[in-house]
């Protein structure tokens, strides 16, 4: 069987199995060098860890659990964590670095990433062994309060575009990772990974413009957060929009989302914040917002003014940008991504465009995923792109 298509297998059967991470709990990080003058992607700690796709199934890559510096959705400095991932190929040249978010994992401190690789227990891992069967190195970010002190600030579109980028400068500033300066950069996610992306390609030109960002590769993208409540109050995807809410709050304290809540709804967000996805949505699904609070956060002007700040469309990337969105999405509508579409080329940025004809959303980021990386890997080799819009 070719590697591709085993690297595909693997990704199926994981996320056929599981759909969603679930993830054990971190390890202590191991001390490291300080900069002297701290800036953010500078490295706080790193130790050594793994990478399976699978329980019991290493790959043969090196893989380091990091801390690194990065900048809240407020514009506060802070340390998030992350996983580098390094094959072991035997390449002695230059090799490309690829800064992969993943989707939805949950918000416990349990469900980072980095705490489940080392397990084989996280979904997408499947999808980063693509990359690196390329031979490209992988930074995949736990995003900001995943593993890290604080709460997980999940859906603020900032706040994880930054760690994205921040992530691989981490990387290249990692000496054991063999990378440099000159490393050309890819980004890469789907979902809540869509969304870190999307906001790392609208925010590299005035964050982290030294990175050789040569393309970035996004899927499902919630590119408007406000469209999604209507969508899930009372749905089966509702637990989803509670993990937004608390997530927001966990970014913008001022929010205080506890004053909204009823008793039920303050002992669900507790719940939901100390746990992953999969146990997350089986308790939220089909709740409604006037079942679980006294007044509809979502309703008022300080949370609207904080949603739509993590709307997307607003800057065109510097970069080109694959797009991509399952026609039958059932979480995030297509509307979604079409608008971020002409948005972004109403602006005049290199937009290739696919419809996902069938599948839903999970399905979406196994049926895209070798052809993404195939857009990535001729962006890597210097094909010029001026998308399709």
């Amino acid at each position: 069987m070719p590697a591709r298509t085993r690297a595909l297998a693997v990704t199926a059967l994981t996320v056929l199995t599981a759909v969603f991470a679930l993830s054990a709990g971190p390890a202590a990080p191991a001390p490291a060098q300080h900069a002297e003058t701290p800036a953010p992607g500078d490295v706080v700690s790193v130790q050594d860890s793994a990478f399976q796709t699978l329980p019991g199934q290493p790959t043969g890559a090196k893989a380091w659990k990091i801390h690194y510096r990065s900048t809240s959705a407020t514009g506060a400095p802070n340390v998030v964590s992350g996983t580098v991932i390094v094959p072991q190929d035997g390449r002695t040249g230059p090799r490309p670095l690829v800064s992969y978010a993943v989707g939805t994992v949950g918000l416990g401190d349990s469900c980072a990433p980095s705490s489940g690789f080392p397990k084989g227990t996280v979904v997408e891992a499947g999808l980063v062994q693509q990359l690196t069967g390329r031979g490209w190195a992988v930074v995949v970010t736990d995003y900001e309060g995943l593993g890290t002190p604080g709460e997980h600030t999940y859906t603020a579109g900032r706040s994880a575009g930054h760690a994205v980028l921040d992530a691989a400068r981490a990387a290249i500033r990692l000496p054991q990772a063999g990378l440099s300066a000159q490393s050309p950069v890819g980004i890469m996610g789907y979902s809540q990974g869509g969304q870190a992306s999307s906001w790392a390609a609208e925010l590299h030109d005035s964050y982290a413009p030294e990175l050789d960002v040569l393309g970035t590769a996004a899927g499902g993208v919630p590119a408007q957060l406000d469209k999604l409540v209507p969508v899930h109050d009372g749905s089966y995807g509702a637990g989803l929009l509670f993990m937004a809410a608390a997530g927001q709050d966990a970014a913008f304290p001022e929010l205080k989302l506890d004053s909204y809540l009823n008793a039920e709804g303050r002992k669900l967000i507790a719940f939901l914040r100390a746990n992953c996805v999969l146990i997350d949505t089986t308790v939220g699904a089909f709740k409604k917002i006037s079942d679980l609070t006294v007044e509809d956060p979502l309703a008022t002007p300080a949370w609207q003014k904080r949603l739509h700040e993590s709307d997307l469309g607003t800057h065109k990337p510097d970069h080109p940008v694959y797009l991509y969105h399952a026609l039958g999405d059932e979480l995030i509508p297509y509307a979604l991504g079409s608008r971020l579409r002409q948005d972004w080329c109403a602006k005049g940025g290199a937009v290739t465009w696919r419809t996902i004809l069938l599948g839903t959303h999970v399905t979406g980021v196994i049926t895209q995923s070798l052809k993404a990386a195939d857009w990535l890997a001729d962006r890597f080799a210097g094909s010029p792109t001026s998308g399709d819009c």
